[in-house]
Protein backbone atom coordinates (compact mmCIF):
# COMPACT_ATOMS: atom_id res chain seq x y z
CA UNK A 1 0.00 0.00 0.00
CA UNK A 2 2.93 2.22 0.77
CA UNK A 3 4.68 1.64 -2.47
CA UNK A 4 1.30 2.41 -4.27
CA UNK A 5 0.49 5.20 -2.16
CA UNK A 6 3.83 7.09 -2.99
CA UNK A 7 3.37 5.99 -7.05
CA UNK A 8 0.17 7.66 -7.20
CA UNK A 9 1.21 11.03 -5.18
CA UNK A 10 4.03 11.26 -7.68
CA UNK A 11 1.40 10.86 -10.40
CA UNK A 12 -0.86 13.63 -9.34
CA UNK A 13 1.88 16.21 -8.10
CA UNK A 14 3.15 16.04 -12.02
CA UNK A 15 -0.44 16.30 -12.95
CA UNK A 16 -0.91 19.10 -10.96
CA UNK A 17 2.47 20.69 -11.77
CA UNK A 18 1.75 20.61 -15.45
CA UNK A 19 -2.03 22.33 -14.53
CA UNK A 20 -0.43 25.11 -13.07
CA UNK A 21 2.10 25.57 -16.00
CA UNK A 22 -0.60 25.69 -18.22
CA UNK A 23 -3.47 27.32 -16.10
CA UNK A 24 -1.19 30.22 -14.12
CA UNK A 25 0.58 31.80 -17.60
CA UNK A 26 -3.24 31.83 -18.81
CA UNK A 27 -4.44 33.42 -16.20
CA UNK A 28 -1.58 35.68 -16.07
CA UNK A 29 -1.83 36.85 -19.44
CA UNK A 30 -5.34 38.15 -19.39
CA UNK A 31 -4.57 39.97 -16.41
CA UNK A 32 -1.26 41.26 -18.45
CA UNK A 33 -4.21 42.35 -21.18
CA UNK A 34 -6.18 44.40 -19.01
CA UNK A 35 -2.88 46.15 -17.66
CA UNK A 36 -1.75 47.26 -20.76
CA UNK A 37 -5.13 49.39 -21.45
CA UNK A 38 -3.16 51.51 -18.19
CA UNK A 39 0.29 51.80 -20.12
CA UNK A 40 1.22 55.64 -21.13
CA UNK A 41 -1.10 56.77 -17.89
CA UNK A 42 0.86 58.61 -15.58
CA UNK A 43 4.33 56.91 -15.34
CA UNK A 44 2.68 53.80 -15.86
CA UNK A 45 4.88 51.58 -18.66
CA UNK A 46 5.10 48.24 -20.12
CA UNK A 47 7.39 47.14 -17.06
CA UNK A 48 4.91 47.76 -14.64
CA UNK A 49 2.38 46.21 -16.04
CA UNK A 50 4.80 42.79 -16.40
CA UNK A 51 5.97 43.73 -12.60
CA UNK A 52 2.23 43.85 -11.35
CA UNK A 53 1.05 40.54 -13.17
CA UNK A 54 4.18 39.26 -11.60
CA UNK A 55 3.19 40.14 -8.42
CA UNK A 56 -0.24 38.63 -8.61
CA UNK A 57 1.01 35.83 -9.42
CA UNK A 58 0.59 33.83 -5.92
CA UNK A 59 -3.31 35.26 -5.78
CA UNK A 60 -4.27 33.94 -8.96
CA UNK A 61 -2.33 30.37 -8.23
CA UNK A 62 -4.95 30.41 -5.00
CA UNK A 63 -7.82 31.28 -6.80
CA UNK A 64 -7.27 28.63 -9.22
CA UNK A 65 -6.12 26.02 -7.11
CA UNK A 66 -9.35 24.03 -7.53
CA UNK A 67 -8.86 23.63 -10.83
CA UNK A 68 -5.38 22.51 -10.50
CA UNK A 69 -6.53 19.78 -7.70
CA UNK A 70 -9.38 19.06 -10.39
CA UNK A 71 -7.53 19.04 -13.15
CA UNK A 72 -3.94 17.08 -11.68
CA UNK A 73 -6.79 14.20 -10.10
CA UNK A 74 -8.23 13.74 -13.48
CA UNK A 75 -5.21 13.59 -15.35
CA UNK A 76 -3.58 11.46 -13.09
CA UNK A 77 -5.74 8.72 -12.33
CA UNK A 78 -7.11 9.11 -15.88
CA UNK A 79 -3.42 8.05 -17.27
CA UNK A 80 -2.96 5.32 -15.19
CA UNK A 81 -6.41 4.03 -15.68
CA UNK A 82 -5.75 3.79 -19.40
CA UNK A 83 -2.28 2.05 -18.17
CA UNK A 84 -4.51 -0.11 -16.48
CA UNK A 85 -2.44 0.35 -13.64
CA UNK A 86 -5.91 1.06 -11.96
CA UNK A 87 -6.82 -2.27 -12.78
CA UNK A 88 -3.87 -3.68 -11.33
CA UNK A 89 -4.08 -2.22 -8.46
CA UNK A 90 -7.73 -3.22 -7.85
CA UNK A 91 -6.80 -6.69 -8.22
CA UNK A 92 -4.27 -6.05 -6.12
CA UNK A 93 -6.99 -5.80 -3.26
CA UNK A 94 -6.95 -1.97 -2.89
CA UNK A 95 -10.44 -0.48 -2.68
CA UNK A 96 -11.61 3.03 -4.76
CA UNK A 97 -11.92 4.09 -0.89
CA UNK A 98 -7.96 3.81 -0.61
CA UNK A 99 -6.84 4.62 -3.68
CA UNK A 100 -8.74 8.04 -2.76
CA UNK A 101 -7.27 8.59 0.20
CA UNK A 102 -3.89 9.54 -1.75
CA UNK A 103 -5.32 12.63 -3.70
CA UNK A 104 -7.58 13.49 -0.65
CA UNK A 105 -3.78 13.90 1.40
CA UNK A 106 -2.58 15.83 -1.44
CA UNK A 107 -5.22 18.15 -1.12
CA UNK A 108 -4.35 18.22 2.54
CA UNK A 109 -1.08 19.15 1.41
CA UNK A 110 -1.92 21.70 -0.88
CA UNK A 111 -4.47 23.42 1.19
CA UNK A 112 -1.38 24.07 4.19
CA UNK A 113 0.97 25.61 0.99
CA UNK A 114 -1.80 28.14 0.17
CA UNK A 115 -2.70 28.94 4.15
CA UNK A 116 1.08 29.41 4.57
CA UNK A 117 0.66 31.66 0.95
CA UNK A 118 -2.53 33.50 2.16
CA UNK A 119 -1.03 34.93 5.46
CA UNK A 120 2.57 35.72 4.73
CA UNK A 121 3.20 35.78 0.34
CA UNK A 122 0.29 36.65 -1.58
CA UNK A 123 -1.40 39.70 0.57
CA UNK A 124 2.23 41.04 0.45
CA UNK A 125 2.82 41.39 -2.77
CA UNK A 126 -0.97 41.88 -4.04
CA UNK A 127 -0.73 44.74 -1.85
CA UNK A 128 2.06 45.86 -2.72
CA UNK A 129 1.15 45.77 -6.97
CA UNK A 130 -1.43 47.81 -5.20
CA UNK A 131 0.37 50.78 -4.09
CA UNK A 132 2.97 50.34 -6.95
CA UNK A 133 0.01 50.56 -9.72
CA UNK A 134 -1.24 53.37 -7.96
CA UNK A 135 2.21 55.32 -7.50
CA UNK A 136 2.47 55.36 -11.41
CA UNK A 137 -0.65 56.11 -12.87
CA UNK A 138 -2.21 59.02 -9.81
CA UNK A 139 1.20 59.96 -8.89
CA UNK A 140 0.70 59.23 -5.24
CA UNK A 141 3.15 57.29 -2.99
CA UNK A 142 2.60 54.20 -0.25
CA UNK A 143 6.23 54.87 1.30
CA UNK A 144 5.90 51.29 3.44
CA UNK A 145 3.83 49.15 5.86
CA UNK A 146 3.07 51.47 8.55
CA UNK A 147 3.27 54.83 7.12
CA UNK A 148 0.16 54.89 4.84
CA UNK A 149 -0.46 56.41 1.83
CA UNK A 150 0.54 59.62 0.73
CA UNK A 151 -0.42 62.19 -1.82
CA UNK A 152 -1.02 66.11 -2.61
CA UNK A 153 -2.30 69.10 -4.44
CA UNK A 154 -1.13 72.48 -4.62
CA UNK A 155 -1.70 73.23 -0.77
CA UNK A 156 -2.56 70.17 1.08
CA UNK A 157 -0.49 66.80 1.94
CA UNK A 158 -2.57 63.75 2.53
CA UNK A 159 -1.65 60.42 4.59
CA UNK A 160 -3.99 58.06 4.68
CA UNK A 161 -3.92 54.87 6.77
CA UNK A 162 -5.44 53.05 4.46
CA UNK A 163 -8.90 52.72 2.16
CA UNK A 164 -11.21 50.09 2.59
CA UNK A 165 -13.85 48.84 -0.10
CA UNK A 166 -17.25 50.96 0.78
CA UNK A 167 -15.15 54.39 0.68
CA UNK A 168 -14.06 54.40 4.44
CA UNK A 169 -10.74 55.65 4.84
CA UNK A 170 -8.67 55.35 8.03
CA UNK A 171 -6.13 57.17 10.22
CA UNK A 172 -5.66 60.77 7.96
CA UNK A 173 -3.96 63.32 8.35
CA UNK A 174 -4.53 66.53 6.58
CA UNK A 175 -1.69 69.17 6.23
CA UNK A 176 -2.80 72.40 4.82
CA UNK A 177 -0.29 74.92 3.67
CA UNK A 178 -0.87 78.49 3.22
CA UNK A 179 0.47 80.98 0.68
CA UNK A 180 3.59 81.34 1.67
CA UNK A 181 4.24 77.63 1.87
CA UNK A 182 3.61 77.25 5.97
CA UNK A 183 2.24 75.07 7.90
CA UNK A 184 -1.84 76.53 8.71
CA UNK A 185 -3.44 73.65 10.21
CA UNK A 186 -2.96 69.74 10.64
CA UNK A 187 -6.17 67.84 10.87
CA UNK A 188 -6.31 63.91 12.60
CA UNK A 189 -9.35 61.88 12.24
CA UNK A 190 -9.55 58.59 13.28
CA UNK A 191 -11.35 57.59 10.10
CA UNK A 192 -13.38 59.46 7.25
CA UNK A 193 -16.74 58.68 5.33
CA UNK A 194 -16.20 59.12 2.22
CA UNK A 195 -19.86 60.73 0.55
CA UNK A 196 -18.75 61.69 -2.74
CA UNK A 197 -16.15 62.61 -5.23
CA UNK A 198 -15.55 66.14 -2.87
CA UNK A 199 -17.11 65.85 0.16
CA UNK A 200 -15.31 63.56 3.42
CA UNK A 201 -16.72 63.41 6.60
CA UNK A 202 -13.95 63.05 9.24
CA UNK A 203 -14.90 61.58 12.71
CA UNK A 204 -13.08 61.72 15.79
CA UNK A 205 -11.07 64.66 14.22
CA UNK A 206 -8.70 66.64 16.42
CA UNK A 207 -7.18 70.31 14.55
CA UNK A 208 -3.99 71.76 15.24
CA UNK A 209 -3.90 75.27 14.15
CA UNK A 210 -0.48 76.94 13.63
CA UNK A 211 -0.70 81.33 13.81
CA UNK A 212 2.22 83.45 14.35
CA UNK A 213 1.89 87.18 15.24
CA UNK A 214 4.68 89.58 15.90
CA UNK A 215 7.23 86.28 15.62
CA UNK A 216 5.03 84.56 18.33
CA UNK A 217 4.28 81.15 16.72
CA UNK A 218 0.94 79.71 18.86
CA UNK A 219 -0.57 76.21 18.03
CA UNK A 220 -4.26 76.37 18.82
CA UNK A 221 -5.97 72.65 19.54
CA UNK A 222 -9.73 72.14 19.10
CA UNK A 223 -11.48 68.77 18.76
CA UNK A 224 -14.57 67.62 16.90
CA UNK A 225 -16.98 64.49 16.76
CA UNK A 226 -17.34 64.80 12.89
CA UNK A 227 -15.80 67.91 10.62
CA UNK A 228 -17.03 68.08 7.01
CA UNK A 229 -13.77 68.21 4.68
CA UNK A 230 -13.94 69.07 0.67
CA UNK A 231 -11.54 66.93 -0.88
CA UNK A 232 -9.40 66.94 -3.95
CA UNK A 233 -8.97 63.36 -4.53
CA UNK A 234 -11.09 61.88 -7.63
CA UNK A 235 -13.10 58.55 -7.67
CA UNK A 236 -10.85 57.08 -9.57
CA UNK A 237 -8.36 57.43 -6.91
CA UNK A 238 -9.83 56.74 -4.44
CA UNK A 239 -10.56 53.20 -6.68
CA UNK A 240 -7.00 53.00 -7.00
CA UNK A 241 -6.13 53.25 -3.83
CA UNK A 242 -8.52 50.92 -2.27
CA UNK A 243 -7.31 46.98 -1.50
CA UNK A 244 -10.11 44.43 -2.28
CA UNK A 245 -10.81 42.39 0.96
CA UNK A 246 -9.26 39.65 -1.16
CA UNK A 247 -5.85 40.97 -1.06
CA UNK A 248 -5.81 41.04 2.56
CA UNK A 249 -4.19 38.38 4.55
CA UNK A 250 -6.65 36.72 7.53
CA UNK A 251 -5.46 38.15 10.34
CA UNK A 252 -5.54 41.73 8.26
CA UNK A 253 -9.49 40.56 7.47
CA UNK A 254 -10.36 40.28 11.25
CA UNK A 255 -8.83 43.55 12.44
CA UNK A 256 -10.91 44.99 9.81
CA UNK A 257 -13.73 43.59 10.55
CA UNK A 258 -13.65 44.25 13.83
CA UNK A 259 -12.14 47.89 13.10
CA UNK A 260 -15.70 48.43 10.94
CA UNK A 261 -18.03 46.48 13.61
CA UNK A 262 -16.73 48.83 16.49
CA UNK A 263 -17.17 52.14 14.43
CA UNK A 264 -20.88 51.05 13.57
CA UNK A 265 -19.66 50.24 9.95
CA UNK A 266 -20.95 47.28 8.08
CA UNK A 267 -18.13 44.31 7.95
CA UNK A 268 -20.14 41.85 5.41
CA UNK A 269 -17.31 41.84 2.67
CA UNK A 270 -14.45 41.75 5.38
CA UNK A 271 -16.47 38.50 6.80
CA UNK A 272 -17.42 36.88 3.94
CA UNK A 273 -13.79 37.20 2.37
CA UNK A 274 -13.09 35.33 5.95
CA UNK A 275 -15.17 32.52 5.23
CA UNK A 276 -14.43 32.36 1.93
CA UNK A 277 -11.07 31.75 2.22
CA UNK A 278 -11.83 29.14 4.64
CA UNK A 279 -14.45 27.44 2.50
CA UNK A 280 -11.60 27.58 -0.27
CA UNK A 281 -9.77 25.02 1.33
CA UNK A 282 -12.81 22.32 1.39
CA UNK A 283 -13.52 23.42 -1.89
CA UNK A 284 -9.89 21.94 -3.26
CA UNK A 285 -10.96 18.53 -1.66
CA UNK A 286 -14.44 18.94 -3.08
CA UNK A 287 -12.99 19.22 -6.67
CA UNK A 288 -10.59 16.09 -6.23
CA UNK A 289 -13.76 13.87 -4.78
CA UNK A 290 -15.58 15.31 -7.94
CA UNK A 291 -12.23 13.76 -10.37
CA UNK A 292 -12.31 10.47 -8.92
CA UNK A 293 -15.89 9.06 -10.43
CA UNK A 294 -14.42 10.40 -13.50
CA UNK A 295 -11.59 7.84 -13.39
CA UNK A 296 -13.22 4.62 -12.32
CA UNK A 297 -15.91 4.50 -14.35
CA UNK A 298 -15.49 4.01 -18.12
CA UNK A 299 -12.31 5.32 -19.41
CA UNK A 300 -13.39 4.07 -22.82
CA UNK A 301 -13.94 7.58 -23.89
CA UNK A 302 -10.66 7.82 -23.29
CA UNK A 303 -8.77 11.03 -20.70
CA UNK A 304 -9.49 13.77 -23.35
CA UNK A 305 -13.14 13.68 -22.73
CA UNK A 306 -12.89 13.17 -19.14
CA UNK A 307 -10.27 16.47 -18.40
CA UNK A 308 -13.18 18.38 -21.12
CA UNK A 309 -15.91 17.54 -18.72
CA UNK A 310 -14.78 18.16 -15.49
CA UNK A 311 -13.37 21.39 -16.38
CA UNK A 312 -16.80 22.25 -17.24
CA UNK A 313 -18.31 21.09 -13.87
CA UNK A 314 -15.35 22.79 -12.39
CA UNK A 315 -15.96 26.46 -13.68
CA UNK A 316 -19.82 25.82 -13.51
CA UNK A 317 -19.37 25.59 -9.65
CA UNK A 318 -16.47 28.21 -9.66
CA UNK A 319 -19.47 30.61 -11.35
CA UNK A 320 -22.48 29.50 -8.87
CA UNK A 321 -19.79 29.70 -6.29
CA UNK A 322 -19.13 33.22 -6.94
CA UNK A 323 -23.06 34.00 -7.47
CA UNK A 324 -24.23 32.59 -4.37
CA UNK A 325 -21.48 35.04 -2.73
CA UNK A 326 -22.43 38.03 -4.50
CA UNK A 327 -25.99 37.13 -4.00
CA UNK A 328 -25.52 36.45 -0.27
CA UNK A 329 -23.86 39.91 0.37
CA UNK A 330 -26.57 41.71 -1.37
CA UNK A 331 -29.21 39.91 -0.11
CA UNK A 332 -27.67 39.86 3.43
CA UNK A 333 -28.10 36.14 3.73
CA UNK A 334 -25.85 33.88 6.23
CA UNK A 335 -22.64 34.67 5.26
CA UNK A 336 -21.33 31.11 6.51
CA UNK A 337 -24.13 29.49 4.67
CA UNK A 338 -23.25 30.86 1.18
CA UNK A 339 -19.61 30.09 1.70
CA UNK A 340 -19.77 26.52 2.08
CA UNK A 341 -22.96 25.73 0.24
CA UNK A 342 -21.51 25.00 -3.05
CA UNK A 343 -18.21 23.00 -1.85
CA UNK A 344 -20.71 21.24 0.48
CA UNK A 345 -23.20 20.61 -2.34
CA UNK A 346 -20.56 19.48 -4.70
CA UNK A 347 -18.74 16.67 -1.94
CA UNK A 348 -22.36 15.24 -1.18
CA UNK A 349 -23.54 14.84 -4.74
CA UNK A 350 -19.89 13.35 -5.13
CA UNK A 351 -19.99 10.82 -2.84
CA UNK A 352 -24.00 9.96 -3.60
CA UNK A 353 -22.39 9.42 -7.15
CA UNK A 354 -19.36 6.88 -5.82
CA UNK A 355 -22.34 4.96 -3.86
CA UNK A 356 -23.67 4.48 -6.84
CA UNK A 357 -21.06 3.44 -8.72
CA UNK A 358 -20.06 0.97 -6.39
Amino acid sequence: MKTASRYIAKQIVMAMTIATLVLLPLFSFFDLLDQLDDVGRGTYQTRDAFLYVAMLMPRRFIQIAPFIALLGTVGALGKLAINLELVTLRVAGLSPVQLSIVPVGIGVVLILIIAVMEQFIAPQLQQKAIALRATALEKTAELGKGLGIWTRDEHNILRIGEILPGNIAIDVEIMHFNEQGLLATHTYAKFADILNDELWRLNDVTVRTFTEKNTEKNIALTTASTVEWQSFLKAEDIATLTKPPESLSPVELIRHAEFLQTTGQKADAYLMAIWRKISSALMIIAMILLGIPFIFGSVREGLGGKLTLATIIGVGVYLLDQIIANAGLLLHLNLVLTSFLPSLTLIALTILWLRRIY
